[in-house]
């Protein structure tokens, strides 16, 4: 089943009024969202493309060990110059050619990053238009992609079953995952913070012993709050969504997780604020693949960096995030060398 995301994308926070019409959204994504992944096709795409029923050889088990991390940014170099869309024929590239889509595990329910508008049924965001600048680069057509959401908790086994090509979901990079995944360069730098109901007297991660804490399963936000607040009482949810309905139900004091995430939460719901903090975490982003798939790798960093360079990266930017965050940076700079 597919899952929805709280409210379409505007640029101005939601009246008071409209908290009920949040929380009732918000529950739809949280009963649905444990259900696992579920396809969801490109609304704008062309339907001249359907699935070969073989692949041109057979797909390798995604088992190939990961190198030693001793710089979890460190990543495979682009290629000198990107092949012509449509043209590999081989490696993980070509299964995707061969396909006539490319397959990417994303967010719903990630306001400004990866969340359906309720509106048009599209999921759309700063994460989506990534993955539409890999399928043109790909396959020569943005709209040529198949979006299938996830939770964060299955980002990594969806990769390793080869059940898709990437994950573009607000995923931090680090050693633990390197060794079962590989990662792009990083897109985005995010730092995790704290979101709590106005008038809760919370100034940062001292202030939470006796607290309860919400952050989703199988995220590095839980991990790090795990940290460095160990008398903190942990309420977990599937996703930052249920956090928001625990929140709003009085399951929880706080919400954990990026500071681009909870802004997002925080635009949805008026009584809701992030803490003015400096984050406790550095939180840098990559699309994820599979460890096996090195040859798509090397060419989604080629991507990501032609979008740095041409300023799609900060057009993207300024149309989902600068209405919270200010207006586009200067992108983050990839770090190559790692070798196979």
């Amino acid at each position: 089943m597919t899952t929805a995301a709280p409210l379409a994308r505007s640029g101005r926070r939601q009246a008071p009024g409209r908290t009920a019409l949040v929380t009732a959204l918000a529950g739809l994504i949280l009963g649905t969202a444990a259900c696992g992944y579920a396809p969801t096709p490109n609304p704008l795409a062309t339907t001249a493309a359907p699935a070969p029923t073989a692949s041109p050889s057979p797909s390798p088990t995604a088992s190939t060990p990961a190198a030693p991390c001793t710089n979890r940014l460190e990543s495979y170099a682009p290629p000198a110059t990107l092949p012509a869309a449509g043209t590999v024929r081989t490696g993980g590239v070509g299964e995707i050619v061969a396909r006539g889509r490319l397959i990417a595990g994303v967010s719903s329910d990630t306001y400004l990053f990866g969340a359906r508008n309720p509106l048009t049924g599209a999921v759309e965001g700063f994460d989506i238009d990534i993955v539409k600048r890999l399928a043109k680069a790909i396959l020569g057509d943005e709209r040529k992609y198949e979006l299938r959401v996830i939770t964060a908790a299955e980002r990594l086994n969806v990769l390793k079953a080869h059940e898709v090509d990437v994950v573009v979901r607000t995923m931090t990079i680090t050693c633990d995952r390197w060794k079962e995944i590989a990662f792009s360069g990083e897109y985005f730098r995010a730092g995790q913070k704290l979101l709590a109901r106005k008038g809760v007297a919370v100034t940062g991660v001292g202030d939470l012993a006796g607290k309860r804490v919400c952050a989703p399963k199988g995220t590095s936000s839980l991990t790090q709050i795990e940290k460095a607040a160990p008398d903190a009482v942990i309420v977990p949810a599937d996703n930052h969504t249920g956090c928001l309905v625990r929140l709003q139900l009085g399951e929880a004091d706080v919400i954990t997780g990026d500071d681009t995430v909870l802004a997002g939460l925080a635009a949805q719901d008026p009584y809701a604020v992030v803490v003015p903090m400096q984050p406790f975490t550095e939180e840098p982003y990559g699309v994820g693949i599979a460890a096996d798939r090195i040859d798509l790798v090397r060419l989604v960093n080629g991507v990501l960096d032609q979008m740095k360079a041409d300023g799609s990266w900060a057009k993207s930017y300024n149309t989902w995030l600068a209405s919270t965050l200010g207006k586009a940076p200067a992108p983050p700079v990839a770090q190559y060398g790692r070798t196979p």
